[in-house]
């Protein structure tokens, strides 16, 4: 099955050569699309989509009600507010979740208080990454694989194993390293 895995990946073409396709030379304003239901996360320039990377999810992610609910990929528009290339799954790129709607969500549906909804909103007044001692957590990133990449990259299905972040080989993230900046757009869907 890894052996079929591998072939799969044999095919995919850099983020470079996908850029040079598309006749595009520098990416200033880079946004990143990630889907669900079809297990990707897609790089777009000035709405032009230059790559799509296989990706994987929370073990609760199909969830309509995900929100409150342990180990679920949240669903909504975030902000990339760190980058840390020292962590246990290679780099990770942490997203300001909880934002506000989703505070606001949470308050209510009786998830938080209004003592953790005012912290929430008061983190987000200044675009820091989320407070995290709430019933919502935090701590949602895009990350690689780390030290099983070579076994997780090559699965030809998809296996959603994370705390709610969303993962991806360590080649893929390492590509979004050499272009996303702290403040870079993601939506999740």
């Amino acid at each position: 099955m890894l052996v079929y895995g591998m072939f799969l990946n044999l095919g995919e073409t850099s983020l470079y050569r996908a850029m040079e396709k598309k006749g595009i030379a520098k990416i200033s304003d880079p946004r990143i699309v990630i889907n669900t239901q079809d297990y990707s996360l897609e790089l777009f320039e000035k709405g032009i989509l230059l790559k799509k990377y296989r990706a994987v999810f929370g073990t609760n992610h199909k969830t309509k009600d995900w929100l409150g609910r342990k180990n679920s990929t949240p669903l909504g528009e975030y902000f990339i507010c760190r980058i840390d290339t020292n962590v246990k799954y290679h780099k990770e790129f942490t997203l300001n979740f909880p934002n506000n709607k989703d505070a606001a969500e949470a308050l209510q549906n009786k998830i938080i208080t209004r003592e953790e909804y005012l912290e929430i909103i008061e983190y987000s007044k200044n675009h820091e990454c989320s407070y995290g001692n709430t019933s919502l957590g935090a701590g949602i990133s895009i990350h690689g694989i780390g030290k099983y990449n070579l076994i997780f990259k090559n699965l030809p299905f998809s296996f959603n194993w994370t705390n709610g972040s969303v993962a991806l080989s360590n080649e893929a993230v390492d590509e979004l390293y050499s272009i996303v900046k702290i403040g870079t757009r993601v939506t999740i869907k």
